[in-house]
């Protein structure tokens, strides 16, 4: 087991890198998309979603690769991540044929549900700009090579848009590894996007060749099987009744098949409503398991996104130098506060997430 080694932030133009698509989410509130008649817009992406808590939460440098087409929603899109802070000078702007033919900004309507009725995300994403990214258009040379980043952030979902844009992860894992920079990835399985990429063989196999690059592996029970071939024993469906011996029994298999892992996480949720879930998570480092606080019967604004700050937490928490426990500490903390807030984003201060790292509950703030 070798140690996660962070570059000073003193050698490096970014603390944070992050390389996937950034969608328009539209928000019905507590309606139906099918029945809505007006949407608040948001913007979000997995990985994007980890630099913009980065900068706006921890107050690190970040920074965002990706591909938008030049119009008004590419620009309302680009307003919209100018508001979270995050660096766009390595973005794409493709050339738009004026019917959305050749690209697109990808779009999400999704519903936070309450009580019984649970969330809902209906994606719009075809011929988007972001997958139709190739190898070479991005200078990952000059990124990691000039500039220099700490932490590297990417993940599943953007790899299984299309042939290509596994082609390209793997492109930017290499090079990032090349110069020293960590590797985070968010294994994060979604049948429906591999459905059409040859199903799990094709996703086992792309992100097994990504995995190989990989510092810090993130990802739950069913990502890892599907996606890499290993299985948790004993876990249950809602992947709430893990074992921690079990998983790290896992983690020791995927580390001799990928000694380059320095961490493995994953966060356990048991949804009971969509309003009320158990949410708490689990490290592996060094060959330790290191487990956070158990938040029961958590009570939940909108979903989408915790798991984004969890890792966002973790990383800032090995960025800080403040050690494993610390991190899933973070991690899980973020990602619960980033639930109690409308939109894909985090909503909140390191401030805050520190105070419910020891426990505060609500109160009024002065």
């Amino acid at each position: 087991m070798s140690e996660l080694i962070v570059k000073p932030a003193g050698d490096a133009q970014w603390d944070c890198a992050a390389f996937g698509e950034i969608m328009l989410r539209f928000d019905p509130g507590f309606g139906r998309v099918r029945n809505a008649r007006s949407f608040q817009v948001w913007e979000g992406g997995g990985e994007y979603n980890v630099a913009r808590a980065m900068r706006k939460c921890w107050g690190k440098r970040a920074m965002v690769a990706t591909a938008i087409p030049k119009n008004d929603l590419g620009w309302l899109l680009e307003d919209l991540i100018m508001q979270g802070g995050v660096d766009m000078r390595h973005v794409i702007w493709r050339d738009f044929d004026g019917l959305g033919k050749n690209t697109r900004v990808g779009l999400n309507f999704t519903e936070k549900g309450f009580g019984i009725r649970p969330a809902l995300g209906c994606s719009d994403r075809g011929n988007s700009a972001a997958s139709q990214i190739r190898p070479g258009e991005i200078n990952w040379e000059k990124i990691f090579g000039e500039e220099g980043v700490r932490w590297f952030h990417t993940g599943g979902i953007f790899a299984a848009l299309a042939s290509n844009t596994a082609e390209a992860v793997i492109e930017a894992v290499q090079v990032a590894k090349k110069y020293g920079t960590v590797v985070a990835y968010d294994l994060n399985y979604r049948a429906s996007l591999w459905t059409s990429q040859g199903g799990k063989e094709a996703a086992r196999r792309v992100n097994r060749e990504i995995a190989r690059y990989v510092d810090v592996m993130i990802g739950n029970e069913e990502d890892f099987t599907a996606c890499l071939g290993f299985e948790v024993e004993g876990a249950d469906e809602h992947l709430t009744k893990i074992e921690t011996s079990s998983f790290a029994k896992m983690i020791q298999k995927a580390v001799g098949e990928f000694p380059n892992f320095k961490v493995a996480a994953t966060t356990l949720r048991n949804a009971k409503t969509a309003s009320i879930n158990d949410w708490s998570a689990i490290l592996w480092f060094d060959g330790k398991i290191y487990e956070s606080m158990k938040r029961d019967n958590l009570e939940i604004y909108d979903r989408v996104g915790g798991g984004d700050g969890f890792a966002s937490g973790v990383a800032y928490g090995f960025l800080e130098g403040k050690g494993p426990q610390a991190a899933v500490e973070y991690g899980a903390a973020h990602g619960a506060l980033a639930m109690t807030t409308p939109g894909d984003t985090s909503m909140v201060r390191v401030e805050e997430v520190e105070a419910a790292m020891k426990g505060k509950g609500a109160r009024v703030i002065r």
